[in-house]
């Protein structure tokens, strides 16, 4: 089986069993634009060390699977319009056409669980679209998260999708849901989508438990563990992502291109103030998982 090439600092936090949080690249490569997404990159790097653990970006470089990234590296992925993107599926493809790409979220719960990285930070995950009962558009995340154990901290998902279908997919996946802080699912702009979860803990270290003893049972799937937005970036959105999906609909754009050209209509349309919520849940999510992932190590997996 393929194993992802580790960093130096990766590898030896991995060897001496020390905390390490995955990161994914699709943010760089495709979800913000130069210089912040090399910008935020390094901020989530920064974020991960800050709260004790080491970062591992995941992305496939010229046909490599890697689990931590260096300077060139990452600005190749900020700044090359060539990378792709990919997902799980595309993968193999990227690496028979030795391309670089960014990881979705799907790709990076792939390769961070071949790297024995049992922890993962990102934004959102993706979900179902809206109309998905005549599009079929399903995210990959949402399959990988059923059948991959990793564990991942976002901020929900985003208000692009149709959350309530999002949520009886990921139950049908059998994967747990489960809240930090909040009896809410969040929207990844907003602190709630007015949609309950079934499981809320209140500390890191709870959390940690969970996924210890879910790991333990051999259940297959991932978690799926949801952070709020800090409440000083949260915001109202509900109109201008409206406005963003007519268009794109008007436009034609759906399936990989659809969700880089939502968030940066989103983010055009709110004059930038959408973006500054982005990076702010972003970092949030980093911290949380670096503690989560310090708690785990303290644990037997």
């Amino acid at each position: 089986m393929i194993a992802p090439i580790l960093s130096p600092d990766v590898a030896a936090a991995l060897a001496d069993r020390r905390p390490v949080v995955a990161l994914e690249s699709t943010i760089i490569s495709h979800g913000m634009p130069w210089p912040q997404n090399a910008e935020t990159a390094l901020l989530i790097e920064a974020e991960v060390r800050a709260n004790g653990a080491t970062p591992a970006t995941i992305a496939v470089i010229d046909g490599v699977l890697r689990a931590g990234l260096d300077a060139p590296m990452l600005e190749r992925l900020g700044r090359d319009p060539g990378v792709v993107k990919a997902s799980s599926r595309d993968l193999a493809a990227a690496m028979a056409r030795r391309a670089t790409a960014g990881t979705t979220v799907s790709a990076t719960m792939l390769i961070a669980e071949r790297a024995g990285i049992p922890i993962f930070a990102t934004g959102g995950v993706g979900g179902v679209h809206r109309g998905a009962e005549t599009s079929f558009d399903i995210s990959a995340d949402l399959v990988e998260l059923g059948r991959t154990p990793t564990a991942v901290i976002c901020a929900g998902v985003k208000s692009i999708l149709d959350i309530p279908k999002t949520l009886e997919f990921l139950e049908t996946q059998r994967v747990p849901v489960l809240a930090f802080g909040t009896d809410d699912f969040p929207a990844f702009y907003a602190r709630s989508s007015g949609l309950k979860v079934d499981h809320r803990f209140d500390t890191p270290a709870e959390l940690a438990a969970v996924i210890a003893h879910h790991r333990a049972l051999g259940a297959g799937s991932g978690l799926l563990i949801a952070n709020p937005i800090p409440a000083a970036h949260a915001l109202d959105l509900d109109d201008t992502i409206a406005s963003a999906i007519a268009e794109a609909s008007a436009r034609g754009i759906g399936g990989k291109a659809l969700t880089p050209f939502l968030l940066a209509r989103i983010n055009d349309i709110s004059g930038g103030r959408s973006l500054v919520a982005n990076i702010a849940l972003v970092r949030n999510n980093a911290a949380l998982a670096a503690q989560i992932a310090v708690a785990l190590a303290h644990l037997p997996l």
